[in-house]
């Protein structure tokens, strides 16, 4: 069992594991991103204007892949109490939730500054 005190933790298989996770987070967060984007550029009610020219259209290109980031994160998490359970390394996997969490934060932060003004 991993003494929580110690931070001597040294779990390679649960680095990759964290990494492919994250790595896979991602890619199906830009996929979102340009399902979205091409979706909105596609739209009959903004055409000749800007892409995203009406509130549906923003609001679906900013929260879509804002919601694919959070339940990325809710996953790490998960998976964090489950090695823990287990008696594993967990850090590795609670660091991969706050990741995919402040990669929310700040696409939705970026995001809602830039609809805003």
């Amino acid at each position: 069992m991993v003494n929580d005190v110690e931070k001597r933790w040294n779990d390679p298989g649960a680095v990759r594991g964290a990494t492919r996770y994250l790595a896979a987070v991602l890619v199906i967060t830009a996929a979102v991103f340009g399902v979205c984007v091409l979706w909105a550029s596609g739209r009959a009610e903004c055409s000749g204007e800007r892409m995203l020219c009406d509130t549906a259209a923003q609001g679906v290109t900013l929260l879509a892949p804002a919601v694919t980031l959070l339940l990325g994160a809710i996953g790490a998490f998960v998976r964090t109490f489950l090695v823990w359970r287990r008696g594993g390394s967990w850090p590795i996997w609670q660091g991969a939730g706050w990741f995919a969490l402040v990669l929310f934060m700040a696409y939705l932060s970026i995001g809602g500054g830039a609809l805003a003004g």
